[in-house]
């Protein structure tokens, strides 16, 4: 069997609680390269890890919030003046995700998202609760309760012989239980140890649910201060930037 090996580049949330980068995940087979989720740090924490940029063939996306999405205008521009890429790059995610990185671009760097391009970029829109192939890919989206102004999803994806799953951002939802359902991994996110406000989870409310998810292995991400402070008292894996999972 292939072995497919998924690395933290990021495991951080939007404010930088632990010193963490924002979201990113490697996986890489013998088929593919793909990062889940591109938050703003995330080429920095490629290069901090040795992760080549060029390498990567598909870019995933949870939902169009700045720490999971706000890195892919700066992978674009490092692969027009830095990288030099001739390789073609997918970015694929909820309906509106080409509109919102050409503007994050123009915020960021007027006239980038008009630069003359050596290299193919797609983008494909992933319909909800559909198995979409995207090169080696089988991704499946379910929406998940996360307001980001446009559908938020966890991803259930095939590759090779293995199911990975991630929950993206969201509150506790049944869509999360197909997403898990039998994957060798699922990585999601905890930002508290309990409740506190809508739209995330919490490691109380997660334990409550955790037999429905019927995944092979679990992983914690996401989290601010104070989870963090607590993990090491609770039993459950937590994420760390730079940790490799082999599948």
């Amino acid at each position: 069997m292939a072995e497919v090996s998924v690395q933290i580049l990021g495991s951080g949330d939007a404010f930088g609680s632990g010193g963490r980068f924002q979201t990113c995940i490697h996986v890489r087979s013998e088929a593919t390269h793909l990062l889940i989720d591109c938050g703003a740090s995330s080429l920095v924490a490629m290069k901090r890890f040795g992760v080549d940029p060029l390498l990567v063939d598909t870019i995933l996306l949870s939902h169009l919030h700045g720490d999971h999405f706000g890195g892919v205008p700066f992978f674009i521009m490092d692969a027009h003046y830095v990288s030099r890429r001739r390789k073609p790059l997918i970015v694929a995610g909820p309906p509106g995700l080409e509109a919102r990185i050409f503007e994050a671009m123009e915020v960021l760097f007027p006239g980038s998202s008009r630069t003359h391009s050596e290299f193919a970029l797609e983008f494909v829109e992933l319909p909800d609760e559909t198995a979409t192939k995207v090169e080696s890919l089988v991704v499946t989206p379910y929406s998940v309760v996360h307001p980001s102004g446009a559908p938020s999803y966890a991803l259930r994806i095939a590759l090779e012989d293995k199911i990975l799953a991630y929950s993206g951002d969201t509150e506790w939802t049944d869509a999360l239980i197909p997403a898990a359902r039998g994957a060798d991994l699922f990585v999601c996110e905890c930002f508290s140890p309990e409740k506190r406000g809508g739209y995330h989870l919490n490691y109380q409310t997660l334990m409550d649910h955790r037999t429905e998810l019927e995944c092979r292995k679990l992983i914690l991400t996401h989290m601010n201060d104070d989870m963090l402070h607590r993990l090491g008292s609770l039993d459950v894996e937590g994420a760390d930037d730079g940790k490799i999972i082999a599948l």
